[in-house]
């Protein structure tokens, strides 16, 4: 199963006992988060589809392709789920490449998992760590070389924490997985951490440091642009860590954080920072809609639809990232756009409509059926004239006639929507009645009594036994005539969270008023509190023309490249370009630029998009550009309003045509471009 060249096994460091230590890692099965109800209720987290295959196997998958020997998998919540699935599955009996479960029934939080394995007295050297709901495509070789020269330097060097370059929306002070705005203090020279903080004060966009860290570190840079990988590599000391201190529940809150402020012991953190490698944990349905996204875009290769099959039908990847089982039955009228993966024994009615959705196998979808941005899973039916959008819909669902799913819609297993009924924004749904208490605890007590859900998990045809239809929900008439489910209520504040971490597109107004908002704390803010843009602190340090200068041409390229990726989201989701223009706009806010840096940023994305289009000739690049301003004229002209940011489109194309897009420059004296 593995695709990437293997990182290989240690050898012990003490050099009087050279024996050969199996890279181990530790797979943490359970997430121990509420965010993914009303659906864990029922399933763990990590067998939960992503883009038609469980979670644990892209991370199964990718342990195994970077040289990972041992995996050793903790299962807590819906145990019995987990290992049954991994019996029958082909990870049992790979060659070089042992999966082991270990389960406690017990264990409410991550450091209750770490203390029950340190017991278990099964790792016996450095280990990743890691959660079964990440994707990623790196290659560990050079991160462990990294931790292994430092172990032998400096035995307090416990972990390597994995990073990832993502600045977070300046407005809405989250990362597009839907975390919050993350905060780091990196050593530019060693690259310890040195801080980590996730909750800031976004109220009022300040961050307070302590002036130790100054004093104590020469030099230090600050980031709000990195994303947390959630893959670490662990020294044997982190176990023992969490057995010494029980009030080590959760992994960045208390462990690091708590590593970070103790001086006593020593203990240090480093980081390694990826670049063009592929890495992210599915923390929130906001972030397992961007990664299923950028599977089906590829970013993940090669754990992409038509490489990871797991037994099922082969899939074939055709024109414009359409992806088909072999096993389908579509009408003839029925149009399938871009970005959309087709599971076998699916069947598609006359003039439906299916754009950038994932559908799954066994699916009976009837005729004019329209369903834009959602994840449909398995042996789902969707009756005639049922309109979804941006919504999850789990196993067994049956959607009738004319029934509408507004944005953000989550319906559980087996949930019955009666005809011509509209289901509310945000709303989640499930046979299950909405619990008292919002806890993990009682996640693990419905496990208990619907273990039974996953012995065909594969399949996913959920079989609930009598005795939880009794105990745990009733029918119920929420959902129209004939309808079967309950709509959870949002506690007071629970609205914002919703649209926050949703897999619906964020709200326009929303953005208006996060933009509005920060234009308010702009007028407050002084000069001198802010960070210089390279984010790079040393004490006791005088300010230079020549800094300011270089300070200003990072931030000028990094905000080009933001504006970019941005384009480069908008071309790949099918983004409004009312949406594109809020988001350039609000970067402008972030960065402190004109009008004219848009424009010039903006130009430059949309002319170097049109090159990277396959083209043969100077006429088929010249039809490319066209074919991208026609569809994106609005939001360009948008900055295009007098002759300032005109002037600054031309330089730009005129150093595009000089440096990095010589192409370009057979068309600069003989054709024109009209905006």
């Amino acid at each position: 199963m593995g695709a990437q060249k293997k990182s290989g096994a240690r050898v012990s460091e003490d050099p009087d006992e050279l024996v050969r230590v199996p890279l181990q890692a530790i797979l943490l099965a359970d997430s121990f988060t509420t965010k993914f109800r009303p659906i864990t209720l029922e399933r763990p987290k990590v067998l939960l589809p992503l883009v038609n295959v469980p979670m644990i196997n892209y991370t199964l998958t990718w342990l195994e392709s970077a040289g990972v020997e041992e995996v050793f998998v903790f299962c807590c919540s819906h145990s019995k789920q987990v290992i049954n699935y991994l019996e029958k599955s082909e990870w049992l009996s790979q060659p070089n490449f042992t999966v082991a479960t270990i389960e406690s029934q017990n264990s409410v939080s991550a450091g209750d998992a770490l203390r029950v394995i340190y017991e278990r007295n099964v790792i016996h050297g450095d280990f990743i760590l890691i959660s079964g709901d990440t994707v990623s495509n790196m290659s560990l070789t050079q991160a462990l070389l990294e931790h292994k020269e430092r172990r032998k330097k400096d035995n307090n060097a416990v972990m390597t924490m994995v990073i990832k370059r993502s600045k977070p929306n300046p407005a809405i002070h989250q990362s597009r997985l839907g975390t919050d705005e993350l905060f780091m203090a990196i050593d530019p020279n060693t690259k310890q951490l040195v801080y980590y903080e996730d909750r800031a004060d976004q109220s009022r966009g300040t961050l307070h440091l302590d002036k130790s860290l100054l004093v104590d570190n020469p030099s230090l840079s600050l980031h709000h642009d990195k994303q947390d990988c959630y893959i670490d590599i662990c020294s044997p000391e982190v176990l023992s860590l969490f057995t010494d201190n029980f009030d080590y529940q959760h992994l960045r809150r208390h462990f690091v954080k708590g590593l970070l402020v103790d001086d006593i012991m020593g203990y240090k953190i480093f980081v390694h920072e990826i670049h063009s490698d592929y890495a992210a944990r599915i923390d929130n349905f906001r972030s397992y809609d961007t990664v299923s996204k950028d599977i089906i875009h590829r970013w993940t290769y090669p754990l992409v639809p038509d490489v990871m099959n797991f037994g099922h039908t082969a899939t074939k990847l055709e024109r414009q990232g359409m992806y088909r089982a072999l096993e389908i039955s579509q009408s003839q009228s029925a149009v399938i756009g871009p970005f959309t993966v087709i599971g076998s024994g699916t069947k598609i009615g006359n003039n439906t409509k299916i754009s950038n959705s994932v559908i799954g196998e066994g699916c009976k979808i009837g005729s004019n059926v329209i369903i834009e941005g959602c994840y449909i899973w398995d042996n789902i039916s969707i009756e005639d004239g049922c309109k979804l959008q941006h919504a999850i819909v789990c196993d067994g669902v049956i959607i009738k006639s004319g029934a509408v799913l507004e944005p953000g819609v989550i319906l559980s297993f087996k949930v019955v929507v009666g005809p011509e009924f509209v289901v509310p924004p945000y709303s989640k749904v499930s046979l299950f009645q909405q619990p008292i208490e919002e806890d993990s605890d009682e996640e693990l007590e419905y496990a208990d009594s619907t273990s039974v859900i996953g012995s065909q998990v594969d399949k996913s045809d959920i079989e609930i036994s009598s005795k939880v239809l009794e105990t745990n929900f009733s029918p119920a008439s929420q959902l129209g005539i004939g309808g079967a489910g309950h709509v959870w209520s949002t506690c007071e504040g629970g609205h914002e969270e919703e649209w926050r971490h949703s897999v619906a597109p964020i709200p326009k107004d929303k953005i208006l008023e996060a933009i509005k908002t920060m234009e308010d704390d702009m007028e407050f803010a002084q000069d001198d509190s802010f960070l210089p843009p390279s984010g790079e602190l040393k004490p006791n340090s005088n300010d230079s023309d020549d800094d300011d200068h270089e300070d200003s041409r990072d931030d000028s390229y990094y905000f080009e490249k933001e504006v970019e990726a941005t384009f480069l989201r908008a071309v790949h989701e099918n983004i409004q370009e009312s949406h594109l223009m809020l988001e350039i706009n609000s970067l402008k806010l972030s960065y402190n630029k004109q009008t004219s840096d848009c424009a010039g940023a903006l130009f430059y994305a949309m002319m170097k998009y049109a090159l990277d289009i396959p083209h043969s000739s100077a006429d088929s690049l010249l039809q490319n550009v066209q074919v991208v301003f026609t569809k994106w004229k609005k939001a360009l002209t948008s900055y295009l309003n007098d002759k300032d940011e005109q002037i600054e489109v031309i330089l730009k194309f005129e150093e595009m045509c000089l440096e990095s897009a010589n192409e370009f420059a057979p068309l600069f004296t003989t054709k024109k471009m009209l905006f």
